[in-house]
């Protein structure tokens, strides 16, 4: 029997199979969309696994927090209407709760018993796939922890409780009240997801991007006709003004619009009655660095149809 487009489309619509998936089953079952519709739910895991290879930019950023450390983790879907979906978000909070107790990595995240769960965070984010019909993956996590202090946190396009589409952790490291190293902690978690910093300090800029920009600024300035040591004073300039806006300690506070991050962290040890130290920061935004393929479904309709 030949197998059509429309058939095809018509049990991807009824199955949400990918479309290799559809046609296969409707071979098998000699074009009966119902008898495929139950080869295709017979097969659970092996359709699954099929899906590990569709782009999966879509999902939520989840964090968990227990004062003196926190986690970030990102949890992909294909789709944002599956990140609304109640039970993906309860495995996302899941998994952020689950990595509080590694390392941070996503090889021991993975291998952990899930919290809440008796098999580990792989498994099943595994049977998810199978239960949800999308690809979903943990792509990465990012644990900071300090020995006195906070990890403040703070999500932005929040999806609900510790869910959203930008999480950031600041770690600030202080025998200071609580309370206050909080507060401050909270709005420079605010700031960076904001302006989305390099580094820290200017010594944490990797040495190749200062270098990069230093030849961009340097060829611009070139273009002048002016001196060279002209030219150098300019790229300088450049250069501060590229350190001001790209270093989180020297960006101008965002919560105040006037006064450095630095500043705003020493006039904070006034109130918390003890120094306080910056010891890193996470930025971590939803599907940043995802090559998100642009199918047309038509063209991939007919490719199926008439292999």
């Amino acid at each position: 029997m030949t197998i059509t487009a429309s058939m095809v489309k018509e049990l991807r619509e009824k199955s949400g199979a990918g479309m290799m998936d559809c046609k296969t089953a409707l071979t098998e079952n000699n074009g009966d969309i119902e008898a495929a519709m139950d080869w295709l739910r017979s097969k659970g895991i092996a359709k699954a696994e099929k899906k590990s290879g569709r782009v999966a930019a879509e999902g939520l950023v989840g964090i968990a927090q227990d004062g003196t450390s926190a986690v970030v983790v990102e949890v992909n879907s294909e789709t944002d209407f599956v990140a609304k979906n109640e039970q993906f978000q309860d495995i996302v909070r899941r998994v952020a709760k689950t990595a509080l107790a590694t390392d941070g990595s996503v090889d021991a995240i993975a291998a952990a018993q899930i919290v809440g769960g008796e098999k580990s965070v792989a498994d099943t984010l595994t049977d998810a796939v199978a239960t949800i019909g999308e690809n979903i993956g943990l792509r990465r996590a990012v644990k900071l922890s300090v020995g006195k202090g906070v990890v403040a946190t703070y999500l932005h396009n929040a999806a609900g409780e510790g869910l959203g589409k930008i999480g950031v952790l600041v770690a600030l490291e202080s025998e200071g009240n609580t309370d206050v190293l909080s507060a401050i902690g909270k709005q420079v978690a605010m700031h960076v997801a904001a302006t989305s910093p390099l580094a820290a300090t200017k010594d944490e800029i990797p040495a190749d991007v200062a270098e990069r920009e230093r030849a961009i600024y340097r060829e611009q300035a070139a273009e002048s006709g002016k001196p060279a040591e002209i030219v150098e004073k300019m790229v300088e300039g450049r250069m501060r003004k590229f350190y001001e806006e790209s270093v989180l300690m020297s960006q101008t506070f965002v919560i105040d619009g006037e006064s450095k991050v630095e500043d705003a962290l020493k006039a904070a040890e006034k109130d918390a009655g003890a120094p306080i130290a910056l010891k890193g920061f996470v930025r971590m935004a939803l599907g940043e660095g995802i090559e998100k393929k642009q199918d047309d479904f038509a063209a991939e309709v007919a490719s199926m149809v008439q292999s």
